[in-house]
């Protein structure tokens, strides 16, 4: 960022270069205004569809969104603290460590000043943080490719298949905001910015691990670069915002893995109960076995899907996406895939590597045709709610 004014200046008369930061705030929302306004339509025709197919089915769509599955463990957390544990018939335990504090923090700090209650907090943050997620996406593809496709991008974004998910108390948009709005700093080389919201992100997911991995891996290939050019003089002193905010950058994540060995008394607790909730890392040998078990049709359809990912990852590579970008890409990617976890859930863990859209964005824009890209999107988003509708009123979570 430029520098601020000088000591001589006072505080109620700006520097003349620049706006205050009011002005800058407000007109670069009025740039995102069509993205947000197209990302909440999107998210309006999923909440329609699945308000109707609840009322249909006889059954409390705000229950569904806000006291389901994951939902519960984050408001018991806001509203007790950590130390719940449920045994399972099998004698496995889960425990409520493996929920991160940042959603119930504010949960609880939201139902404090308000009569929400923590179900409509958990509400209201996951709604307000999906703005701030499309945003954010805006910024990163507006940035890389245009605003057009900024727009496209958020819309995309609001139409992924698990988009249900955005519209529930859970963490998957406040995660994609702190994740979106840290690359973003990373472009525009804010990097203690950056930092700050990617130890955010730490308390929030474990899935933070990509965005740290790619903070630290385009620091380091920034420092390798300089060095090899024969730059090394001051390298340090030039990149001291660049190494703060990639020594910033993990210490959300690492403050919560602390906590959790300090509270159970063991160095590695936090990967023990993560493991306990079938979470560790198994190199995909979980995902093999599920496609082995199923009937050929499920198979190969699902061999289909994971092809169809594997070719939106290379068209990220051959877009030549930003090394930050694609670097958190792949990581959130292959940290969904080689768990142990809950099958159902991998598309949903996917989903806030939102540049994968970007190869689609970009395509979507050269049918040169407002009719047709508009027409593609609505289609899109039909069949989102559709989905979403269905998937939310079954039995199983997300």
């Amino acid at each position: 960022m430029p520098p601020g004014p000088s000591p001589q200046v006072t505080p109620a008369r700006p520097h003349p270069d620049r706006p205050p930061v009011r002005g800058r705030a407000a007109a670069a929302l009025a740039v995102a205004a069509p993205a947000l306004g197209v990302y909440a339509a999107v998210r309006i025709v999923g909440l329609v569809v699945f308000w109707a197919a609840a009322s249909a089915a006889g059954k409390d769509a705000l229950h569904l969104l806000s006291e389901r599955w994951d939902s519960v463990w984050y408001q018991r957390v806001a509203e007790n603290g950590y130390g719940y544990t449920v045994t399972l018939p099998d004698g496995g335990v889960h425990s409520d460590l493996a929920f991160f504090p940042l959603l119930p923090a504010l949960e609880r700090g939201l139902a404090e000043v308000t009569s929400l209650g923590l179900a409509g907090a958990g509400l209201l943050v996951a709604w307000a943080a999906g703005l701030l997620a499309a945003w954010g996406i805006f910024s990163v593809g507006a940035r890389l490719y245009g605003r057009r496709t900024g727009v496209v991008l958020a819309a995309l974004w609001g139409a992924y298949p698990t988009a249900f998910v955005q519209s529930m108390a859970y963490t998957e948009t406040l995660f994609t905001a702190l994740a979106a709005w840290s690359l973003y700093a990373v472009l525009t080389r804010r990097w203690i910015v950056a930092g700050v919201l990617c130890a955010l992100a730490g308390l929030t997911r474990p899935s933070a691990a990509a965005l740290i991995a790619a903070l630290a891996i385009t620091s380091a290939v920034t420092l390798v670069r300089e060095y090899r050019a024969g730059a090394s003089d001051g390298m340090v002193r030039r990149h001291r915002r660049m190494l703060l905010g990639v020594v910033v950058a993990p210490l959300g994540w690492l403050a919560y893995v602390v906590f959790v060995a300090v509270r159970e008394g063991r160095p590695f607790a936090y990967f023990d109960v993560q493991a306990q909730w079938g979470n560790s890392i198994d190199g995909g040998a979980a995902l093999a076995s599920f496609i082995l078990g199923l009937p050929w049709p499920g198979m190969l359809g699902l061999c289909a899907a994971l092809a169809a990912l594997g070719r939106l990852v290379f068209l990220c590579v051959r877009q030549r996406q930003p090394l930050p970008v694609l670097v958190y890409t792949i990581a959130v990617v292959v940290i969904s895939l080689i768990g142990s976890g809950y099958f159902g859930s991998r598309p949903r863990l996917m989903m806030p590597a939102f540049p994968l859209l970007l190869p689609p964005a970009v395509a979507l824009l050269r049918l040169r045709s407002t009719a047709r890209s508009a027409a593609v999107l609505a289609v899109t988003a039909v069949a989102s709610a559709a989905y979403g509708a269905w998937t939310l009123l079954g039995s199983g979570p997300p």
